[in-house]
């Protein structure tokens, strides 16, 4: 199955059906899609261990129009969260404007970084990102770490389809144990590619590892681990 494929048969819901708005509270195509992605970002920054209030885990439909009104701006969609196990890693979710961005919003968006002192931030496009602010992006990731994810990317949670199994990114001294107790190196665990749908929902880094754990009819569960590289 690829990552296509997985995209496409995890976004059923056609926003151009008379019926989307009425699915989302009475919401306005656009304001159903960005209630959708907003959720979405959500429930990505909580399974990364980010600490993401209630009101935003848990807000309806009718919750997003009171809050951000009926047509909502992508600015007031900024999210600001800290990790629970260190409340000095912290990352900004963007919404830019531009349907490309390009150099200038990725500047002044680093600018506010900055400002804040905060280094890591996931940006939600409406479409795409230029090649020149890809390189841009690249040239700044020594002192930031910037992701991007496309708005058709996150529609949906990919991590609660059926076919994708539970995913658990170890940390250094649990990937260390692994090592250790399997006498292994690192160069002999499986891979799992930087922009594997999975692994960028969950921001992996290269030298991650992620333990999978699939149902099994005679073990009742089958686990395995991956390498992000």
């Amino acid at each position: 199955m690829s990552d296509d494929e997985l995209m496409e048969e995890t976004n059923p819901e056609n926003e151009d059906t008379p019926n989307a708005g009425a699915n989302r509270g009475g919401l306005t195509p656009e304001a159903s899609r960005l209630y959708r992605v907003y959720k979405t970002v959500a429930a990505m920054l909580e399974k990364r261990g980010y600490m993401v209030p209630r009101e935003i885990r848990t807000m309806s439909a009718d919750a997003f129009t009171q809050k951000f009104g009926e047509k909502p701006t992508r600015q007031s969609l900024t999210i600001l969260v800290e990790k629970a196990d260190d409340e000095s890693n912290q990352l900004f979710v963007f919404f830019p404007i531009d349907e490309k961005v390009g150099v200038k919003p990725i500047k002044e968006l680093t600018d506010k970084m900055k400002e804040e002192t905060v280094s890591n931030a996931i940006l939600v496009l409406r479409e795409d990102i230029t090649a020149f602010a890809k390189q841009a992006v690249q040239e700044m990731s020594d002192s930031f770490r910037i992701e991007h994810f496309k708005e058709a990317e996150l529609l949906v949670d990919i991590t609660e389809h059926n076919l994708v199994p539970e995913h658990q990114v170890l940390s250094k001294n649990e990937k260390e144990e692994l090592l250790k107790r399997y006498r292994l190196k690192e160069t002999q665990l499986p891979r799992i590619q930087p922009n594997d749908p999975v692994a960028r929902y969950y921001g992996m880094k290269r030298g991650q590892v992620v333990k999978i754990i699939r149902p099994s009819e005679t073990a009742g569960r089958y686990v395995t681990y991956r390498i992000c590289m």
